[in-house]
């Protein structure tokens, strides 16, 4: 979250590095507490760049199965500086994804801070 100064009354937001620091650690910290988690990454502002004050972090959370409907599933984003967003398929829903607009924009933006060890790809 945006921090005040104590001489200050100007919030300052995180920056890119912060904010990807704090990503990379929860995301570690959630594939440990949540075997069926395969890869987190990040999409959006803080991906390209252009982030500014009031910016979310849009979270990407792939998990191997999960029998919550997809507008249900949620993980605990509360120790991240700045709000989440988090948009969690299986792998099996995101090969659907993937052709769509969004998927395209996912595949080439995004900031991979986790990948399973047994999955192809950036870690």
């Amino acid at each position: 979250m945006p921090v005040r100064s104590l001489t200050s009354s100007v919030l300052k937001w995180p920056d890119r590095e912060t904010v990807d620091r704090a990503v990379r650690a929860w995301a570690h910290a959630m594939a440990e507490a949540y075997s069926e988690i395969v890869r987190i990454g990040y999409i959006g502002s803080y991906a390209r760049g252009d982030w500014g004050p009031g910016s979310d972090v849009d979270l990407v959370i792939l998990v191997e199965t999960s029998a919550g409907a997809l507008i249900r599933r949620a993980v605990d984003a509360l120790d991240l500086s700045v709000p989440a967003d988090l948009f969690v398929y299986t792998v099996e829903e995101w090969e659907g994804v993937r052709p769509t607009r969004f998927g395209q924009m996912v595949e080439r933006e995004a900031v991979w801070v986790y990948v399973r060890a047994t999955e192809p790809g950036p870690a």
